[in-house]
């Protein structure tokens, strides 16, 4: 567990999360362990822990092999004091993909689990949806640091000082008040605050970890609401991520969000996440508990 107290870094805290730890163990799975990064509300980061189980996975199959695909469920809550144990099974080896499962146990219950597919180079058909045009471009919008700096607050604070990750809204963030114009779609810009290492493997572990910050706000925006609503509940269910190109998390990324349905106290949120010359390099699609104390009377 990172020190609260301790002024680390950001982007190096989050290198050394990805920087598992190979036990030697071997049963029929392979056997990692990684920290878990402090949280001021206690509870692990979705985003590291899917990040990490990447990391697991990738550890395991040939490095010509690329992840392309992730399915995952959060299962329990993480502890944000305990460390992390992460198990890989080597379901499949084809011609062309390999197929992992990975789990993370906390004290030897599974907090998430994961299936993963990697595969070779190959030519084929391609397409994409275009960017959309005219937003407004990162340097002439406010950092959360700068909106969140200034409020006395453990959350405003961490989340102003203690990401790995400049997160830039296009619209009105939503963290203390609604947006006036409701709608459930919404776009940023996101990358890492310093120079990333020259790994394709830890820009795509790091795109994943980012990918978890903000993928339900769409959902809270269509609705009025903000995060700090009273009495909101909100977790994260799932999470599933494409990789479609390589792409640097250390330059501006374009993530344009939308959700097209909430029901049953879930809410669903897709995203696709393009470079700034509109490259198409991610999609992600999430599904969280969206619980409104007001809805439930």
């Amino acid at each position: 567990m990172s020190d609260p107290g301790a002024r680390v870094d950001p982007l190096s805290g989050l290198l050394a999360t990805l920087d598992l730890t190979d036990t030697g163990a071997r049963t029929s799975e392979d056997i990692f362990t990684g920290p878990s990064q402090w949280m001021p509300g206690g509870r692990v980061f979705g985003g590291q822990v899917y990040a990490q189980s990447i990391m697991a996975a990738i550890r395991t199959v040939e490095p010509d092999r690329q992840i392309h695909s992730t399915h995952g469920y959060f299962l329990r809550p993480g502890d944000a004091n305990l460390p992390i144990t992460f198990s890989v099974d080597r379901i499949h080896d084809g011609r062309s993909f390999s197929t992992r499962r990975t789990q993370a146990y906390q004290n030897g219950l599974p907090i998430l689990s994961m299936i993963a597919s990697f595969q070779d180079h190959d030519p084929g058909l391609e397409h994409q949806l275009d960017m959309p045009d005219g937003v407004t471009p990162p340097e002439e919008l406010p950092a959360a640091a700068e909106v969140l700096g200034p409020v006395d607050h453990p959350v405003a604070q961490f989340w102003a000082n203690s990401r790995a990750f400049d997160i830039r809204h296009v619209e009105q963030p939503i963290y203390f008040g609604p947006d006036p114009n409701p709608s459930p779609r919404q776009a940023l810009w996101m990358r890492t605050i310093g120079r990333m290492p020259d790994d394709d493997n830890l820009h795509r572990a790091a795109l994943a970890y980012a990918s978890d910050y903000s993928i339900l706000e769409p959902v809270l925006r269509g609705h009025g609401l903000e995060w700090t609503h009273r009495g909101l509940r909100m977790a994260s269910l799932d999470h599933a991520m494409w990789w479609h190109r390589p792409a640097r998390v250390d330059e501006w990324l374009l993530y344009v969000q939308e959700s097209p349905v909430a029901i049953g106290g879930r809410g669903l949120s897709t995203g696709r996440i393009y470079t700034r010359e509109g490259v198409l390099v991610a999609s992600v699609a999430q599904e969280g508990m969206v619980r409104v104390p007001e809805l439930r009377d």
